[in-house]
């Protein structure tokens, strides 16, 4: 076997070929992915449990783009990891007010918070299971993403400053979308070698299903929401 490049095969119906150090980081990324959730759903129940306010859109932007630069900015050492965590528990803390609301707003909350949940994990599983198995390629959609992903996110702020129920809505279904497409993106980047740094692979995985869920339980909460 050639040592330089050591390719690692799945199976032949799926038409799909992972080298060695790619299934590495995706292992990897996958494992601090597992644990960050972990811990982001810990501090959510932390902020439920006990009644911590939200902190307000500007504080909560300040600390996900602050918290974000100083992970890209050490992603290459062991600090890195620690900016991890700190910014996937920051995002849990302020998502856990959210999740409070939802609960005491509508009489079926907690139906609306596990339907949100069990569709953004089966979202997850499925869409990572065909980036990791198709021979499609998908790198096209990257800038595609980044513009989307970058005009949501202003007509969200739109949204939230005009009080426009209507564009905040459809702010959700476009991000609901447009994370898919980045889950999809961004594990067949690692699976293909686009991606080699399992730090920043795992912080887009991780924002993506934070924002699919979000997206989710607010698309429910319009149409099933009973209050």
């Amino acid at each position: 076997m050639n040592d330089r490049l050591r390719t690692v095969s799945i199976p032949r119906s799926s038409g799909a070929e992972i080298d060695e150090d790619a299934r590495k980081v995706l292992r990897n990324t996958w494992n601090l992915l597992a644990l960050t959730l972990l811990f982001s759903s810990f501090m959510a129940y932390l902020a439920m449990t006990n009644n911590w306010p939200y902190p307000g859109v500007l504080i909560t932007l300040v600390g996900y783009f602050g918290l974000l630069f100083l992970t890209t900015a050490l992603r290459n050492s062991a600090w890195g990891l620690l900016a991890v965590f700190a910014l996937t528990g920051f995002m849990g803390a302020t998502f856990g007010p959210i999740i409070n609301s939802y609960l005491t707003v509508f009489s079926n909350g907690h139906e609306l918070v596990i339907a949100a949940f069990g569709s953004t994990a089966v979202a997850f599983v499925g869409l990572s299971a065909f980036a990791v198995t198709t021979q499609r390629d998908f790198s096209f959609m990257g800038p595609f993403l980044f513009v989307g992903i970058l005009v949501a996110f202003l007509a969200g702020l739109g949204a939230i400053f005009f009080e426009m129920s209507a564009l905040a809505l459809a702010v959700s279904a476009m991000f609901a979308l447009l994370m898919c497409g980045l889950i999809l993106y961004q594990t067949q980047q690692i699976v293909r070698g686009g991606e080699r740094n399992y730090i920043m692979a795992t912080v887009t995985l991780f924002v993506s299903i934070y924002n699919l869920f979000s997206s989710l339980l607010h698309l429910f909460g319009f149409f099933m929401g009973e209050e």
